[in-house]
């Protein structure tokens, strides 16, 4: 087992636990900073991970759509299952032969290590308890490798690596409060690679990221903002569709992280 840590961030203390974990690590009772430190440190050589949490905190966490688009990365890899849970209130990092108890003070973490065998087994006796009669948390939100894949598929390699390159820019945003939600970015990027409407809200309520009537919405939006315009494309049956562009006065030849940029500001003006 680890010794008691002390650590700048949570982060830290995380990785000191599973890198000391052999098969699997229980997290019990996180907050919503070490659920995001978690998903962030979770890659293909960590163990697989158990995360139990009181719903408003994984509510408010998976929010951000980034954070949530990689749970459901781990989770579709099989190194994540999240289940809720309203009674526990200390964050403890559980094994089969160590408990960690996470403990902030100012600036410091720390993580504070118990050798107490039969305490141990207690723990564990207990906590899988409460994660067997726990329910399964649903996450709504689809993969990051499924978007990636379907994207580049249905709309293209440009339209797919403008996107994947736009969402860096929700690393540093407060998903909470960010002007720019997923499906704003998904229009904006749409636009700069003059898509059809259809075809990306269709793509986007395939893939679980909203419905088409959200896309048409959040277009007329964006169209509002000065953003984007839109011109109609005839087809042989039917009403013509309409095919997204950038609008005029926008840098056609911009990033798609400066397009991002361009457009937090105008919406959170």
């Amino acid at each position: 087992m680890i010794s008691n840590v002390m650590e700048r961030t949570v982060a830290d203390v995380l990785r000191e636990a599973l890198d000391s974990a052999d098969d699997s690590l229980l997290v019990i009772a996180p907050d919503a900073v070490t659920v995001n430190a978690l998903i962030e440190e979770l890659d293909d050589n960590t163990p697989n991970v158990r995360l139990l949490g009181a719903p408003d905190t994984l509510k408010d966490v998976m929010r951000n759509f980034l954070t949530a688009g990689r749970a459901a990365d781990h989770i579709e890899a099989g190194r994540l299952e999240i289940r809720v849970d309203t009674n526990e209130s200390n964050t403890l990092l559980l094994t089969a032969d160590s408990l960690v108890s996470v403990v902030r003070a100012g600036d410091r973490v720390a993580g504070l290590t118990t050798d107490d065998e039969e305490f141990i087994q207690r723990a564990n006796d207990r906590f899988q308890n409460a994660w067997e009669a726990a329910e399964i948390y649903t996450l709504r939100t689809p993969s990051l490798a499924r978007i990636r894949e379907t994207l580049k598929t249905q709309l293209g390699a440009s339209t797919a690596e403008d996107f994947d390159a736009a969402l860096s820019s929700f690393e540093t945003a407060d998903g909470i409060e960010d002007p720019i939600d997923e499906v704003m970015l998904a229009l904006l990027i749409a636009a700069k690679n003059d898509a059809l409407l259809y075809d990306i809200s269709k793509w986007g309520e395939d893939v679980g990221i909203a419905s088409k009537a959200t896309f048409s919405r959040t277009k007329t939006q964006l169209e509002e903002s000065g953003l984007i315009d839109t011109e109609k494309v005839p087809i042989d049956v039917g009403r013509p569709r309409l095919r997204l562009k950038l609008a005029d006065g926008r840098p056609k030849d911009a990033t798609a992280e400066e397009l991002v940029s361009i457009a937090r500001s105008i919406l959170d003006s």
